[in-house]
């Protein structure tokens, strides 16, 4: 089974994890208190999933777009959001590294994505590409950990990431004003994980 048929069949009941809730709200409280949000943004959530974070940050500005690869994580997210009462774009991804996010965007957002990435200065530049001008990201991810964090590790292709590579990757793109934080730290029976933040700002 794909990474992508596991989180089709995991979407119905995602949300009922606590700890992927709070989660889920650290990382957008990080976001909002490290970016000024607007009604004027248009914003992209790379790798969406249930829309958590998502759902979250689209009362706070113009418009938002969910991406993801799995189609059951979308439709999970596309209830959520006509439940709520909320607007938000959907787009399926293939997977493919020139993929078309749409936009351009004010902002791209990535919550707990990253590291199920193969090769993320490409993801990294792809973003560029689908920026406005000065538009920036906010990267939430697992700080380096010793493997453990998932009991199944199909399609993880890191075990976290070193903060130095974060912000080398994203000064090898082009991006300015790179900063990088603790947004939280997730807690499971095999330990505490901190999880960071990188937001920085494209040309």
């Amino acid at each position: 089974m794909s990474a992508t048929e596991r989180f089709d069949q995991a979407a119905s009941t995602w949300d009922l994890v606590d700890r992927r809730v709070v989660l889920a709200r650290g990382v957008t409280e990080a976001i909002a208190a490290r970016i000024p949000l607007s009604k004027e943004m248009c914003v992209l959530d790379f790798g969406c999933g249930t829309g958590l974070v998502t759902l979250a940050l689209g009362p706070l500005v113009g418009s938002i777009t969910g991406a993801d690869t799995s189609t059951g994580m979308l439709a999970t997210l596309a209830e959520k959001a006509k439940s709520q009462g909320l607007h938000v774009h959907l787009k399926c991804l293939d997977g493919d590294g020139n993929a078309n996010l749409g936009g351009p965007y004010d902002l791209i957002v990535s919550s707990m994505t990253l590291h199920h990435i193969a090769d993320v200065p490409v993801l990294i530049d792809l973003f560029t590409r689908h920026l406005k001008p000065g538009g920036q990201v906010a990267l939430a991810d697992l700080d380096e950990e010793d493997g453990t964090f998932h009991e199944d590790a199909s399609g993880v292709h890191h075990h976290g990431f070193s903060r130095e590579h974060i912000r080398a990757w994203l000064a090898e793109a082009g991006f300015k004003q790179i900063q990088l934080e603790t947004a939280t730290v997730t807690s499971k029976e095999s330990g505490d994980y901190s999880v960071f933040l990188a937001t920085a700002r494209g040309n």
